[in-house]
Formats: structure tokens, C-alpha cells, sequence
């Protein structure tokens, strides 16, 4: 049987990783590998409990992917920021203030992050589109593919196990999500280096702490130190990269659905260490929300959330639903001026609900 040709794409090479003495924050680490059986889920609910009640973030390992598979990923990750033309990457980009959707290109200069000084992040994101560029047209079956190994074989076995941690049947959180272009988001981010100028202006912050949108965040690890997660004492600590490993976190669409049980962590991306300070940031994610039609109100039924006592950002009534959600953030995100509450939280309100910014 002849052996399958995949299209040639550049190598990205992958940088060293960093030798600078940083404060790296203790992520617990679980394997997936387990969860396939209903007895390893048995045995992985309380880390994933445990790690999601204290931490809010964690690495995940045996995800099913080799580190081949892995670095072939993070060669067409690249693809759509070295192998486009400028002119053809105007095609494919959305007003993102207008249609409140990332899909497509979001181009640099962007979100204003700081006064005058605005973001230096490129990226591109699948599948509410149908078209693409030429360049990535050969590519779509393994961006297909990698969509899915994210969502059966990663996702869902984490929604399995949340719901076991609150005493929930393991298809409460699975059933308010869908395999389509409005659960699940691929997206290819590049970071590029800043000016000294821009640096010294924002603190070399280049996206603010922040809680992400979704229920679920998938962050394919890369060697390039820039996040930083609070800690539960309430320092920023750095996030260190682990080879073929990825990194998890809660956001707020879950943190509505458990009533404020599991809490959306807030983290932040700040200019690399000087070892690695000009160098592109390439990453890989997979954004993950409920079902566009569900209403973010709480699971009422837990036994642990009723001993625990439900937390509401806002009352069921007015409760927004994803969609509304997710287009409400996405249309007010690096667009509308913040209120400054002190030296380190700037606030707005979107869709009726208290968002903050941690500067």
C-alpha cells in the first residue's frame, strides 16, 4: 500500500527554551491517557477537581498525539503568517468590532492595550468560514483533524471528569456542547517583538490579565516563556513549557454553568525573557464554549455546588446566552475604554455582567 503524501510546508523551527532563573508556577499534570476507561476517570476526577479548585490551570499529558505530530502542527501554524501575501490575508478577515467573530485574520495593531500603544498579534482562526487562502487549502484535512483530536480526545474527557467532580452525571457539561464552527475554535497566534518605546510604556504587558470567554481553553505548549498565571496567593507566576504537553484552563462561560464552582483564572501574556526577548511567539490553541443557545446559568442539581453555595455574576433571568456572550466580549475586547477602579483593575460591563482587567 503506498504511503500517504502530506502537502510540504517551511519547518518552523522551535527555539531554545529559556535559562533564565524564573518563578514558575507548580501546575499540577494529568494524564488523559486514563480517562478512556470509566474506571480511569474514576481515578482522574479528584486531580482534575483538586487542580481546577485550586489552580484553575494544568498541563495535560498522553493526549495522542506524538511530538512529530506536534511539531507538524506547529510547521502549519506558521503557514498562514509566512506563506500569504498581504494582499490575499485583506480577503480573508471580518470586522471583528462589527460581526463580534475572530474568524479569519485579526491583523496587529488591533486592541489598543495601553494609551497610544496597541497590540502586536497576529492570528488566524477556523472554522466559520468556508473559504481560505490558497496557501492553506491543502492543509484543511490535518486542521480538520487536529480540530477533532481536540475535541473527542481531549475536551470532552475534561468535561467528563468537571462534571464527576461536582456529582454530576459525566454528560452534563458534553451535552451543552457541539461538535461545529461555533464550539470549538482552532487558532494560529503569532506574537511579534515590540519597541523598547512600546515596552517601557505598557510594563511590558502585551495582553492584560484577563479571564478568557469559553468554558474550556487548550493551549498546545511552546518553548517560548510569555505566560504568567495568578497564582492563589495572588502573584503572576510563569507558566513553563513542557514538551507535547498542553495547558488548560477554566473560563468564564464554565465558571457561570458550575455557579462560580469552577473559577475562571485569570492570566496574562508579558514581553519573554531577555534570552529569548526578540524572537516570534508562535502558538497553537483550541478555544472551546457551550452550544451558542445555552443559557449561562448555573447546575443547580450539584450536590456539591448546593453545599457549596452557588456564585452568580449575574441573576438567571438576565443570564446572557453563549452567543450573546461570546460576541458581546469579542466586540468590546481592546475596543472600549476601561474604567480604572485602581492602580491594577480597569472594569467594564458586557452584556449586563462586571468584566475585569488586570493591569
Amino acid at each position: 500500500m503506498p504511503a500517504v503524501t502530506i502537502p510540504y510546508v517551511p519547518r518552523h523551527v522551535a527555539p531554545p527554551t529559556t535559562t533564565e532563573d524564573l518563578e514558575w508556577a507548580d501546575l499540577p499534570i494529568v494524564d488523559i491517557s486514563k480517562a478512556r476507561t470509566p474506571e480511569g476517570r474514576a481515578e482522574l476526577a479528584p486531580q482534575m477537581h483538586d487542580a481546577m479548585r485550586t489552580h484553575g490551570f494544568l498541563y495535560i499529558v498522553n493526549h495522542g498525539l506524538t511530538q512529530a505530530q506536534n511539531d507538524r502542527i506547529f510547521d502549519i501554524a506558521d503557514v498562514p503568517f509566512t506563506q500569504v501575501p498581504e494582499e490575499e490575508k485583506l480577503k480573508y478577515t471580518s470586522s471583528i468590532k462589527d460581526s463580534g467573530s475572530y474568524r479569519g485574520y485579526k491583523f496587529r495593531q488591533l486592541w489598543a492595550i495601553e494609551g497610544q500603544v496597541h497590540d502586536q498579534i497576529e492570528h488566524y482562526q477556523f472554522f466559520e468560514q468556508e473559504k481560505h487562502p490558497d496557501a492553506l487549502q491543502p492543509l484543511l484535512p490535518e486542521i480538520h483533524a487536529f480540530a477533532a483530536h481536540n475535541h473527542y480526545n481531549v475536551l470532552i474527557p475534561i468535561l467528563q471528569l468537571l462534571a464527576r467532580g461536582m456529582d454530576l452525571p459525566e454528560d452534563t457539561f458534553v451535552n451543552v456542547h457541539g461538535y461545529d464552527s461555533t464550539s470549538g475554535y482552532t487558532r494560529f497566534m503569532k506574537y511579534w517583538p515590540r519597541t523598547e518605546e512600546e515596552e517601557s510604556k505598557t510594563k511590558s504587558v502585551w495582553l492584560k490579565g484577563h479571564t478568557d470567554i469559553g468554558t474550556i481553553t487548550i493551549l498546545w505548549s511552546q518553548p517560548i516563556s510569555a505566560l504568567q498565571v495568578m497564582s492563589p496567593d495572588g502573584k503572576w507566576r510563569w507558566v513553563r513549557h513542557v514538551d507535547n504537553a498542553l495547558v488548560i484552563n477554566i473560563g468564564d462561560s464554565m465558571e457561570m454553568l458550575t455557579g462560580g464552582y469552577y473559577k475562571a483564572t485569570i492570566h496574562r501574556v508579558i514581553q519573554p525573557p531577555a534570552d529569548q526577548r526578540n524572537l516570534e511567539r508562535l502558538t497553537v490553541f483550541y478555544f472551546t464554549m457551550a452550544k451558542d443557545d445555552t443559557k449561562l446559568v448555573p447546575f443547580t442539581e450539584s450536590p456539591k455546588l448546593q453545599k457549596e453555595g452557588v456564585k452568580r455574576r449575574i441573576d438567571d433571568e438576565h443570564a446572557p446566552t453563549m452567543g450573546e456572550w461570546r460576541k458581546g466580549i469579542i466586540r468590546s475586547y481592546g475596543f472600549t475604554k476601561l474604567q480604572r477602579r485602581d492602580d491594577k483593575i480597569e472594569e467594564e460591563v458586557v452584556n449586563g455582567i462586571l468584566v475585569k482587567h488586570y493591569n
